[in-house]
């Protein structure tokens, strides 16, 4: 893959929030599962977990506790990222925290983009009552759950969002 082709990857993906009803396969899930555990970490801790939500009526509980964004009960699959603050903190103690923070970003976005390279759609959803979400699959203390990432074979958007020119994110030497 050259440049124009990993940068053609990367601006044709956008977030859908419209689903169809076809299962995700469990080939694709693997799939997706082991392009993320590629992912960078902190001392390579690996520091994140995932819980795949199939069932119907989780998913909708799912949507629920995401402020109600209907995308989430409607995509067939929901993976719910974790952190998971104990294999970075036995290593780094406290900044370990930030560090399986940083693990479970990294690897959600390596699942979104593992899912688009083989024709699945995805939206990330980080707007949810987080106590609710740790409840309803009885997280233990030292998981925190940082996103909801809808999969599934969705309708994309007709119109693509507008970005910020790069030079406005570009500093150089000092802010």
């Amino acid at each position: 893959m050259d440049s124009s082709e990993f940068f053609q990857l990367l601006t044709s993906r956008s977030s859908v929030r419209e689903y169809g009803d076809q299962p995700v396969e469990p080939s694709a899930l693997d799939f997706i599962l082991r392009s993320a555990s590629t992912a960078p970490s902190a001392g390579n801790r690996e520091a994140w977990d995932v819980v795949a939500v199939t069932e119907r009526e989780t998913r909708s509980d799912l949507a629920a506790a995401a402020l109600h964004q209907d995308h989430v009960a409607q995509a067939p699959l929901i993976l719910v990222v974790c952190a998971n603050y104990t294999r970075s903190m036995s290593k780094y103690g406290e900044r370990g925290i930030l560090y399986a923070v940083q693990d479970a970003t990294i690897a959600c976005t390596y699942m979104m983009l593992a899912a688009h390279a083989i024709g699945l759609h995805t939206c990330w959803t980080g707007a949810f009552d987080e106590e609710e979400v740790r409840g309803m699959f009885d997280l233990p203390v030292h998981v925190r759950p940082i996103a909801l990432l809808a999969v599934g074979r969705g309708h994309p958007p007709v119109e693509r969002t507008g970005r910020i020119p790069v030079k406005q994110h570009l500093h150089r030497d000092h802010w």
